[in-house]
């Protein structure tokens, strides 16, 4: 809906410039708490057996368990959003973040905390319902460069995540970790409660409980058999099982979907060009960025007596990346700009050439501090650019009642691109080694090898980013009630 006159006054005009001058920072503040929960136990996973007294194989469920759950939840809280209120499933979420930060906090053995990771990853889909709520409450020339920052809170959340939680985990117990994670989580709650408003674009109609117990199965199956495969093995039955059960499961909900009167995902809507080539590309895309976060940790902590290994702590570690989540955020307006100038599918294009053209770089700048800073830097230029891009692509593609269920299920599909980034390097890394001691560890190819295949997903991210539609949308897309197949494009800005 519009959120002004046909013709608003100097007063209007002002109150909404002020508005969306409080509404943006509150929203990117959100979306960089939460994302920095994912990333939140990466410092103490490798203490977690020792703490908790637990296996290595059970304590990775710590991190497992926040993915399942954001996969679940994102969807399922995007599509609520539209029938009842964005901002009050954004609250609703947070609650159930600081309710998982709290028992995680007060845990003592691995149940409590792995149930604390999984109330954490519930909130995963506070960052697409933000960027719905800026299109339907900000003057439309705001929304493409608010969009980008919301957008980029998701790499920026990551990126400060490792040195933020490396600082506290060496300086004080573990629990401080989730006792932090609390007081964000309470901050941002009040900040949301107070300062951002309900939007009034809804749906309406009854929620698809079928369909949600139907994604969550396949996704559940899906992302238990990525994650987990290399532990179970890629060949074994639990393993090859999930996989069969996600593609049955899928087939299956696709056809209910389209039958379903309020689907909780509009299949239809998702098959249009520009949102099924944005969601792939997403996915591609998000694979290239996530792989970094995989490389440039374990290259820094290897020993050096390797030849390649730098042997620096996490802290160093972590703010050595810390200027990449800079970077990503300081692009949102550069982002916006190139969108309005030549249209978001030349700037996802420019970002991902970005991305492909810098990890080509690191296979020959990877032997000093400085050049994976630059990497890490120029990467996270590109992810801004692309990041910034998305939500517009997305949103120019689908009516306002549906920006929340749109911006929710691409927010998963980057998650399913993070998760087998994650997957495909630990293969990498367990197969392609040197004998160092008694230990196997990567070798320097295995690290070239994994930048080569990130560089290639990067470039796939062009590839299908180059048949997007370049035509313009003829009317301001945030009030059309339909959009057809033939008119999705690049929103005006």
């Amino acid at each position: 809906m519009s959120d002004s006159p046909a013709h608003p006054t100097n007063g209007t005009k002002r109150h909404a410039a002020a508005r969306s001058n409080v509404i943006v920072p509150v929203l990117a503040v959100t979306g960089t708490v939460v994302a920095l929960m994912q990333t939140l136990v990466f410092p103490i996973v490798p203490q977690l057996p020792r703490l908790l007294n637990a296996s290595p194989s059970d304590t990775t469920w710590a991190v497992t368990a926040t993915l399942l759950t954001a996969a679940v939840a994102t969807p399922v809280s995007g599509r609520l959003g539209d029938m009842f209120g964005k901002r009050r499933m954004m609250l609703t979420s947070l609650v159930v973040m600081l309710a998982g930060s709290l028992v995680a906090a007060l845990s003592d053995s691995l149940g409590p905390l792995i149930v604390g990771r999984a109330l954490q990853g519930a909130a995963s889909g506070v960052i697409p319902l933000g960027i719905s709520i800026m299109r339907d409450e900000l003057p439309k020339e705001r929304v493409g460069s608010a969009a980008a920052v919301m957008s980029a809170s998701m790499g920026v959340g990551s990126a400060l995540g490792l040195p933020i939680a490396a600082l506290i985990a060496d300086n004080a117990s573990w629990h401080a970790l989730f006792w932090t994670s609390s007081a964000l989580s309470a901050l941002v709650i009040m900040l949301v409660a107070l300062l951002v408003p309900e939007s009034q674009a809804r749906t309406g109609g009854r929620f698809d409980l079928v369909g949600a117990l139907g994604l969550s199965v396949a996704l559940v199956s899906l992302l238990l058999a990525i994650s987990r495969g290399a532990d179970w093995g890629w060949s074994s039955f639990t393993t090859l099982g999930l996989f069969a059960t996600a593609v049955v499961v899928l087939l299956l909900w696709g056809r209910f979907e389209l039958r379903a009167t309020t689907p909780l995902v509009n299949l239809r809507v998702t098959a249009r060009r520009q949102v099924l080539l944005t969601n792939l590309a997403s996915t591609t895309f998000s694979f290239a960025m996530f792989t970094m976060q995989m490389l440039v940790p374990r290259l820094m902590q290897l020993p050096s007596a390797t030849g390649y290994g730098m042997g620096k702590s996490l802290l160093t570690v972590g703010l050595s990346m810390a200027p990449q989540g800079l970077v990503m955020m300081s692009m949102a307006g550069a982002s916006a700009a190139l969108s309005r100038a030549k249209g978001p599918k030349v700037t996802l294009m420019v970002g991902a050439a970005t991305v492909s053209a810098a990890y080509a770089l690191n296979t020959l700048l990877m032997s000093e501090i400085w050049h994976l800073i630059l990497i890490t830097c120029v990467i996270g230029a590109g992810v801004g650019l692309a990041y910034g891009a998305i939500p517009s692509l997305v949103m120019g593609a689908v009516p306002a009642s549906e920006t929340g269920a749109a911006n929710s299920l691409n927010t998963l599909m980057r998650s399913i691109g993070n998760s087998t980034s994650s997957a495909v390097a630990g293969v990498i890394f367990a197969h392609v080694t040197v004998s160092f001691g008694a230990t196997a560890l990567p070798s320097e190819n295995a690290f070239k090898t994994a930048m080569a295949i990130a560089s290639g997903s990067a470039l796939v991210a062009f590839t299908i980013a180059a048949f997007l539609p370049r035509r313009r949308v003829p009317v301001d897309a945030r009030t059309t009630a339909t959009v057809t197949s033939e008119t999705v494009s690049e929103p005006k800005s």
